[in-house]
């Protein structure tokens, strides 16, 4: 198959997942929160059209258009290892693999083993020559290159699994939000997504805020509200109880909104239905503090992207087609080879 007829089924599968019937989708996603409690229909609604605008035939080609590929199928195999801690997850490098022409064969996680074979029908049933370039493996055997994704822990059983092949390999990451205090409350709203979409469990999820010394945080805690539903979801609120409950009987000092608890620290990844925040002095005093973090960090955000390198408040959970997990240009990867 060519690559202008990859870039044209892959377009149609696009359609074709846009118009699925609510009727269709509602199974669907119930299936999904059957498997796994924090995958809500809204979640994978969310993620479902996180992914639309990458299947659009202008996006298609003019991501494409800064790679060499081969017009042909390759005969080269990528195995993909994807999490399962937010809904299609891994949805990015298995598009990747079909358009690079290479095969792909993917390890589910069982978290998140509903929606990507669902999906992939529909693209079969488009064209059926896609039916032999890919497949849903327990094990990755005879494989000649891997992007996996995990812990940091599985992270290292995956260099050494993999040490003869080419690879990419994911590690643990978060992203962080900058404050500067002339915020509107709608701007702080929008990071307010940032920090609850898929109930912070993504790494594009804001786990921490980085806040000017004489900020109110009240004035945070506030522009939340409108997300304080989160508390009406058993697995978040058995979370939050239970963070809260060590606090109190730790004597440690936190601000509770009774949906979240903001908590001054020094760390970097909080708990589910914790936000960490820290003060800075100046700007200088703040570039010095990212900096140091650049290795464990998915994305910045920022109000306006005023803060050098970060992405507007409210955007996190919704990259772009060329917005590369750990700047890590997997397309790139998938050419070398």
């Amino acid at each position: 198959m060519k690559l202008n007829d990859r870039i044209k089924t892959i377009t149609e599968w696009g359609g074709r997942i846009a118009s699925l019937p609510s009727s269709e989708k509602d199974t669907l996603f119930q299936k999904a929160y059957n498997k796994n409690g924090w995958f809500t229909p809204s979640g994978s609604e969310n993620a479902i059209n996180g992914i639309l605008p990458w299947l659009q035939a202008e996006v298609l080609q003019n991501w494409l258009s800064h790679y060499s590929l081969p017009d042909g199928f390759s005969k080269k195999t990528v195995g993909l290892v994807m999490a399962g801690n937010i809904p299609l997850v891994g949805f990015h490098d298995f598009l990747s693999v079909l358009l690079s022409g290479h095969m792909a064969k993917i390890k589910l996680s069982s978290q998140d083993d509903a929606l990507l074979p669902y999906l992939t029908s529909l693209l079969t049933s488009i064209d059926n020559r896609w039916e032999n370039r890919f497949s849903f493996e327990d094990r990755l055997n005879h494989v000649d290159a891997v992007i996996a994704t995990g812990s940091d822990n599985s992270a290292r059983y995956f260099e050494y699994y993999f040490r003869n092949i080419p690879k990419i390999i994911r590690k643990n990451r978060t992203s962080v939000g900058i404050v500067m205090g002339e915020e509107t409350s709608n701007e702080f709203q929008k990071l307010g997504r940032d920090v609850f979409s898929y109930f912070g469990l993504g790494c594009r999820n804001v786990s921490k805020v980085f806040v000017p010394d004489d900020f109110d945080l009240g004035n945070l805690m506030g522009a939340f509200q409108e997300h304080q539903d989160v508390i009406n979801h058993h697995k978040y609120a058995n979370n939050y109880d239970y963070q809260k409950a060590i606090r109190l009987i730790s004597g440690k000092k936190f601000l509770d909104g009774d949906f979240l608890i903001m908590e001054k620290s020094s760390g970097l990844v909080s708990p589910i239905a914790v936000l960490y925040y820290e003060h800075y002095a100046n700007v200088d005093h703040l570039y010095e503090s990212i900096a140091g973090l650049n290795d464990k960090l998915q994305c910045i955000v920022s109000a306006k992207r005023w803060f050098k390198g970060s992405i507007a408040f409210g955007e996190a959970q919704t990259p772009h087609v060329d917005d590369y997990a750990d700047n890590i240009d997997t397309m790139k990867f998938l050419e070398s080879f």
